[in-house]
């Protein structure tokens, strides 16, 4: 993981721990001249086309972020000028949890997947990759509007509540993902992943906050258009990295529909083209849709519903009294009352207590090891909420450090024992605990014995708010989940590295660093040789065609390169769209926007 003393990036630098613990270093060297010859034609091709349709100038949103056409970008660089508009980047190795990744965004921090697709998925790749995150999202955060939004729909997401079922859908798209980015991944293999994905993706049952949520980032921030439904534009990460559906995107046959809340009726396939798309008339009308949806979630909504989706977890969760406690665990009971009121709730395991995101002194989840449970609501016959009570008001009660105490709640829950302390915060009582206490409910189970030791009873007439994680993330250390599938790290043979070096003096040749006389040799090497690949035979066509040197060896690679069109339908677009922007410099493109 990288040393955050050499990030200059104060948005990467003020990273909490347990989002450092996803980041992985770039590794620069890793990338191949393929590589470099991948970004820059699928750069090329964006721009020549989104040039048109993109809804931010593209390559001035590019180079405010740090990126080139020519260059897969170096995470430094990214982040010298991301810092410029309140944003940084971090690499990351693959998918990582949905939380985490909302979280970074509502850090202002870009998740950048640190590997790059293979030349065979050159158009469109199902796994994260740098194209599809740094060329994707970073040259729309420019936009202040959007930047906004991204930024939003993060620290929203980071408190949405997931089911268990959403891990496994987790773990299933990134085994997925890795498998088609994989060099020599067996066919059975993949299929295998595509029907385990499916299995799970047909049997999530009642869609959690977070898997909501998720589609509403998907159809925004991913595959997002904005204007008009008669001429929208791009602005969706997605679609701007994807050379394929970016063009596709635009056609009759994907259905276009006015962006609402009803929008998250709709489920999306990452592996597939999607069959409609979604317009915004303004960014606005994003942040106003999420916080139509925000309403319904338990972080706004508390009560015994949003219990049961922290149960329904079973990943730590935090539960706010209306007295601001707050309290971090996996929550595994409640009590109601006849009206479906909350009368208790209780975690198991580990448990810590805090208050406005700060853990209290001595209530971590150490000492709260087997958990933590407490009463929830009114005391009988006493229309004051017991929070709202002062020192002088509970001594009126006789609710008193150091003098023995009954609390009787409307629920029946009986609470007896020696006050020890009185916790206050903001003119709130938070806390009360006790010596010698014994919690009874109405029935006769007991809730708590004496020989338990210290009873902390939480104080407040409600729970107002339950989200995802813990309260003081730092205190609890809380380890987001890690997959144990790992990207593959590709080791070339004798005969991949050779055509490495072929792409590599073609680059050099480009740059005026090496002599065009090699250029005959190389379209030798490529024609006997290689004759799988068509890029670097590109790439030589482009520097004829530019230099005018060599007229029948350009005839000759031209040939070549239609032919190969004609009799290989899988390169047969991609060829040809190489074609287009030889006849159409896309410097001169740039030229023309500036």
């Amino acid at each position: 993981m990288s040393d955050f003393n050499d990030f200059k990036n104060p948005q990467v630098a003020k990273l909490p721990k347990h989002l450092r613990q996803f980041i992985v270093d770039q590794n620069y060297d890793k990338y191949t001249p393929v590589d470099q010859a991948v970004w820059r034609y699928v750069m090329r091709q964006n721009y020549s086309y989104l040039k048109d349709v993109a809804y931010y100038p593209y390559i001035k949103g590019l180079q405010r972020a740090g990126l080139s056409i020519e260059y897969i970008p170096d995470l430094q660089t990214m982040n010298d000028n991301l810092g410029k508009l309140g944003w940084g980047a971090v690499t990351v190795d693959g998918f990582i949890p949905p939380a985490a990744f909302m979280e970074y965004q509502a850090c202002r921090v870009l998740v950048i997947a640190a590997d790059i697709r293979q030349i065979n998925h050159i158009e469109y790749t199902p796994a994260p990759d740098i194209i599809h995150e740094s060329a994707g999202h970073a040259p729309i955060i420019a936009d202040a509007d959007y930047n906004s939004y991204l930024s939003y729909i993060g620290s929203i997401g980071a408190k949405a509540m997931f089911s268990a079922k959403d891990f496994e859908l987790y773990e299933a798209i990134r085994a997925l993902s890795i498998l088609k980015e994989a060099v020599d991944a067996p066919e059975y293999e993949i299929a295998r992943a595509e029907n385990h994905l499916k299995e799970i993706a047909e049997n999530m049952g009642e869609p959690s906050e977070m898997a909501l949520l998720s589609r509403l980032h998907w159809w925004t921030v991913e595959y997002g258009l904005i204007g008009s439904l008669a001429d929208p534009k791009i602005y969706g990460a997605g679609l701007l990295s994807s050379i394929g559906e970016s063009a596709s995107c635009m056609m009759d046959t994907v259905k276009k529909i006015p962006y609402t809340i009803d929008t998250i009726r709709y489920a999306y396939d990452i592996t597939k083209t999607q069959p409609q798309l979604f317009v915004t008339e303004t960014f606005q009308n994003l942040i106003d849709v999420l916080d139509q949806f925000a309403d319904t979630m338990a972080f706004r909504t508390g009560g015994s519903e949003s219990i049961i989706k922290a149960m329904e977890s079973r990943n730590p969760a935090t539960a706010v009294y209306s007295s601001g406690l707050q309290v971090t665990g996996i929550f595994t009971d409640m009590g109601l009352s006849y009206d479906d009121q909350l009368t208790f709730i209780k975690t198991s395991g580990p448990s810590a207590l805090a208050v406005g995101g700060k853990q209290l002194e001595g209530h971590s989840k150490v000492y709260h090891k087997d958990g933590f449970s407490s009463p929830v609501g009114k005391l009988k016959d006493i229309l004051q909420p017991l929070e709202s009570f002062n020192l002088d008001e509970l001594k009126a009660i006789a609710v008193e450090e150091g003098k023995w105490a009954v609390l009787t709640f409307d629920s029946g829950i009986r609470v007896s024992g020696l006050v020890q302390s009185i916790v206050r915060f903001a003119d709130k009582t938070v806390m009360i605990s006790f010596l010698d206490c014994t919690v009874k409910e109405s029935n006769g189970n007991v809730l708590f014995q004496p020989e338990w030791g210290t009873y902390d009873m939480a104080v407040g007439e409600k729970i107002v708010s339950v989200f995802n994680g813990a309260a003081d993330k730092e205190a609890y250390e809380e380890l987001s989940h890690i997959s144990g599938k790992q990207t593959a790290k590709v080791i070339y043979g004798e005969t991949t590295t050779q055509l490495h070096q072929i792409y590599k003096t073609v680059r050099l040749i480009r740059e005026g660093k090496e002599q065009h006389d090699r250029l005959p040799e190389l379209f030798g090497l490529l024609k006997t040789r290689y004759r799988q690949d068509w890029l670097a035979a590109l790439e030589i066509l482009e520097i004829l065609h530019y230099t005018g040197a060599y007229p029948e060896l350009e005839k000759e690679v031209r040939i070549y390169l239609e032919m190969k069109a004609s009799n290989e339908p899988d390169h047969k677009k991609l060829i040809n769209d190489g074609l287009h922007v030889i006849a159409n410099p896309v410097t001169q493109l740039i030229t023309e926007e500036d």
